[in-house]
């Protein structure tokens, strides 16, 4: 009985964590060449929307709480950033709290588009940002250009 009532308790505990872990519900992207802050909706916890997927190819999970191992970077990597873009993501949390996190995007890096999280900005009241920069997937700067950014930097 003691087993069962000690399972229990770390289920309690574990599931209101798990609950609160979710992905953003909104982007807005700002940036060079854009006329105007382009939205971005859908379901930011995994890949089939463009939420989801910028989410995941920007490293927004890493960056935001963290992981093991963790692949984001506490340096810039070497290279050349090109136009910065600025997303401010929207992330709802317990008690209906909606924080705002910004993300950095540099789509046209070279060798390979890179994004940067500040650490330490704070979410949900008392979380903070575990940030650090992250090299990204070829699939964010496909998003970018679907979703408005120019195919190429004019830079």
């Amino acid at each position: 009985m003691r087993r069962y009532f000690i399972a229990a308790a770390l289920v309690a505990l574990v599931l209101p964590a798990a609950a609160v872990a979710k992905g953003p519900v909104s982007a807005s992207i700002s940036g060079p060449a854009l006329d105007r802050s382009l939205t971005i909706r859908g379901d930011g916890e995994g890949p089939g929307t463009a939420l989801g997927t910028l989410a995941d190819a920007s490293g927004f999970f890493a960056q935001m709480f963290g992981q093991s191992p963790d692949p984001t970077l506490a340096v810039r990597p070497g290279g050349t950033l090109g136009p910065r873009y600025r997303v401010v993501y929207v992330v709802p949390g317990p008690n209906d709290i909606q924080s705002r996190v910004v993300q950095n995007l540099y789509p046209y890096a070279k060798p390979v588009a890179l994004t940067y999280m500040k650490p330490g900005q704070a979410f949900w009241d008392s979380e903070r940002t575990h940030g650090g920069w992250y090299r990204a997937s070829t699939g964010l700067k496909k998003m970018l250009v679907r979703a408005g950014l120019p195919t190429r930097t004019h830079a």
